[in-house]
């Protein structure tokens, strides 16, 4: 494969650089070439699955919908959710993308059932996901009916205990 870190360049460091470190930004490009099997540039999401850690994750069918087909810039820019740099609100914003499958900037009570039963697999039965579900909801103020766009999300993750300060942007 050759030096992977010879087609980075400095340019390309400083437009990622806001969540990583120069040598982070450097291993994140020598990992992205080792997925990009092809060598064109973006990685697939069958590229993904080839990471024994990715493909055993109970949410990586919904997570594929936002990574097939990435190139660097954007493979940094999923990654940095993960970063100890991100702020709560980027975590927060990362974590709503992963529930609101269909990209439409609202979350179902489907959406978020799909979610948990991701996560749940057969450890509790729908019946018990929806009461959970349905409890935090209505502690939260909403209903099975409601169509939470991220400002609800927020308030709902607040109710549940988590201490945050958010800034929830208004299109």
């Amino acid at each position: 494969m050759g030096n992977t870190s010879s087609m980075l360049t400095q340019y390309d460091i400083e437009e990622v650089q806001q969540h990583f470190s120069q040598q982070e930004i450097v291993s994140l490009y020598e990992r992205f070439c080792q997925l990009d099997r092809n060598g064109g540039g973006f990685v697939s999401g069958e590229e993904f699955l080839s990471v024994p850690e990715f493909a055993v994750n109970p949410l990586s069918q919904r997570l594929l919908t936002m990574l097939d087909g990435l190139n660097f810039k954007e493979f940094v820019a999923f990654l940095s959710a993960f970063s100890p740099r991100a702020t709560v609100q980027q975590k927060i914003e990362f974590i709503f993308k992963v529930y609101d499958s269909d990209g439409n900037g609202k979350v179902t009570f489907n959406d978020m059932l799909d979610v948990l039963h991701d996560l749940t697999g057969q450890f509790i039965s729908e019946q018990q996901r929806e009461q959970v579900l349905t409890k935090v909801l209505e502690e939260a103020g909403y209903t099975k009916e409601s169509l939470l766009v991220m400002s609800d999300f927020v308030k709902i993750l607040g109710s549940s205990g988590l201490k945050m300060e958010v800034e929830v942007p208004v299109d």
